[in-house]
């Protein structure tokens, strides 16, 4: 009883702080919208979305002011590849849920199973004003990875919001191996169990087996070939990208993402003209591998300038808990010649658009989801950072394991405990 009594009450304290009305004053409002920016704005939020944004917005007498002393009020950043919540410590194996590499299913695996919300890693993304992410996982057995999801970083078990968002799949050089060696393999298995999909469920009556994914794979399989789940493909090499879109052209109505894309630059009029958008991190700028001899820091740039499609990750640091730089990496890109309002577009609304949420995250407008974040100066300038995440109407913790532990040890002297000594 003691227990049903206290999961009743956390519903309420849950349902009455998202139907907070708070008006958030006084900053520099970038809006991602129509709107643009707006000089000394206000933001309010009602019901746990945006309900009104200017200059002159009238704020009701009982809402919760937050001041934002002349600060900049943004929208939440959206990580467009994390593994948050799949790996705690990389090479401690019973920590690291990412991939499954002994397992007999590809397609069929979601990341969303195996997604912890308690990981220590997201608190620490959440307060460098990371509201949004999309959940990857990593190959296993074959070149299919599996389903990726989206969700956000306040924590609670309700942090994934679609969970079935994307297939992933690895044609890279990595894929080649994985395949039988041969990038001819991968796209060969790639083609094959889209077929097993599309044939599904009919050659699966008389046995289990397609002819390169079993039936539940090719179940998992069949939003993908109907398009109506897009497939987001590993590829770094200016030729294997230009295999992908004619893969496409080929597959109407399967939907395409590039991630990786280090040499997307040298087809960007073809991947433009394709629609494909991809996601990559402007700070990749070293041949890491034989896919990636043509990086550069001006990829960025020359992917806006062709119109291309462009999120940015923060792929050059560890996916499980580095997507707390994204916004320096996307300051890079301005660095290098991506315009401001660009750059800063592809870590909130345009990674959502996507994902197919651009309707609802990224930006300050009415009837959008209310993640606000208040900064003390410029969000791509490094030594700026936020002072107040909202999500969902609900302003959250600044508090993180990290921080704690500095605030422990900072100050330490002979009278405190032996445990807290140096």
């Amino acid at each position: 009883m003691r227990t049903l009594f206290a999961i009743i009450a956390s519903l309420l304290f849950a349902a009455s702080a998202a139907a907070q009305t708070i008006a958030v004053t006084n900053g520099r409002v970038i809006t991602n919208a129509e709107s643009g920016v707006i000089d000394n704005g206000t933001v309010l939020i009602r019901d746990g979305a945006i309900a009104a944004v200017g200059a002159d917005v009238e704020i009701p007498q009982d809402a919760r002011v937050i001041d934002a002393g002349g600060g900049w009020i943004t929208p939440g950043l959206f990580a467009p590849f994390t593994q948050l919540g799949l790996i705690e410590v990389s090479l401690e194996s019973s920590t690291n849920d990412a991939s499954a590499s002994g397992s007999d299913f590809s397609a069929a695996l979601r990341a969303a199973d195996a997604f912890n919300p308690n990981g220590i890693h997201i608190p620490d993304t959440r307060v460098r004003g990371v509201t949004r992410f999309a959940l990857f996982p990593n190959t296993g057995a074959n070149i299919i990875a599996g389903r990726g999801a989206l969700g956000h970083t306040g924590g609670g078990y309700d942090a994934l919001f679609a969970v079935d968002s994307f297939m992933v799949a690895d044609l890279s050089q990595s894929g080649a191996g994985t395949a039988g060696g041969s990038r001819a393999a991968a796209w060969a298995f790639l083609n094959a169990a889209l077929a097993d999909a599309r044939g599904y469920p009919g050659r699966f009556m008389a046995h289990h087996e397609g002819d390169a994914v079993n039936r539940f794979d090719a179940a998992a399989l069949v939003d993908v070939v109907r398009g109506r789940m897009p497939m987001v493909i590993t590829v770094d090499r200016a030729s294997d990208i230009r295999r992908a879109i004619q893969f496409q052209r080929e597959n109407p109505p399967v939907r395409v993402i590039i991630r990786g894309g280090a040499e997307a630059w040298m087809v960007a009029d073809e991947l433009a003209a394709a629609g494909i958008a991809v996601l990559m991190d402007p700070l990749r700028n070293l041949p890491s591998s034989f896919d990636a001899i043509g990086s550069t820091l001006t990829a960025a740039r020359r992917l806006h300038e062709a119109g291309v499609t462009v999120a940015y990750t923060t792929q050059t640091a560890d996916g499980y808990f580095n997507a707390r730089l994204l916004p320096q990496h996307a300051g890079n890109a301005v660095a290098h010649g991506v315009p401001w309002d660009a750059a800063f577009r592809a870590i909130t609304l345009t990674p959502a658009e996507i994902f197919g949420a651009g309707d609802r995250y990224g930006a300050l407008a009415p009837g959008y989801a209310a993640d606000v974040v208040i900064w003390d100066g410029d969000p791509l300038e490094v030594m700026s950072a936020p002072t107040t995440v909202i999500i969902d109407g609900v302003e959250r913790g600044m508090d993180t394991r990290q921080r704690r532990l500095r605030d422990r040890y900072m100050d330490i002297d002979g009278e405190r405990p032996f445990a807290y000594r140096r």
